[in-house]
């Protein structure tokens, strides 16, 4: 659908010498909309991310809408299990996580109840790999 819209905006500006423009708008919801769990993953994906260099058996990611409450959420994964943070930036709202599966899991499950729960978030399931 988009493509064609675009394609078409495309095809309207060089009917008309005109070079076409995309405005895009982020416009945040509450909302998680990536709880990923990424298990016994190859050590190079840890260097490409820059994560501590001691191996961990999971990496766990969230996206959080606003971005400001990836703080939040770093703070319950921290205190709900056995897990050290990778990343957080409070600016796109990434969340990173590494420690044991189970771990791992627990903590993207608090963060979602306590998001859910208490601050009346629309969440998404925990996913694994």
């Amino acid at each position: 659908m988009y493509e064609d819209l675009i394609q078409a905006m495309a095809e309207s500006a060089n009917e008309s010498n005109q070079k076409a423009r995309m405005i895009q708008e982020y416009v945040p919801g509450k909302q998680i909309t990536l709880a990923h769990v990424v298990t016994r993953p190859q050590e190079k994906v840890y260097k490409k991310l820059g994560l501590p260099d001691e191996y961990h058996e999971a990496i766990g990611i969230l996206t959080i809408t606003p971005a400001e409450a990836s703080i939040i959420a770093a703070d319950i994964c921290s205190k709900s299990a056995n897990v050290e943070l990778g990343f957080v930036d409070r600016f796109s709202g990434s969340v990173i996580i590494v420690g044991t599966i189970s771990h791992v899991d627990a903590a993207l499950k608090s963060v979602l109840t306590a998001f859910q729960n208490k601050l009346h978030f629309t969440i998404c399931d925990v996913t694994k790999s």
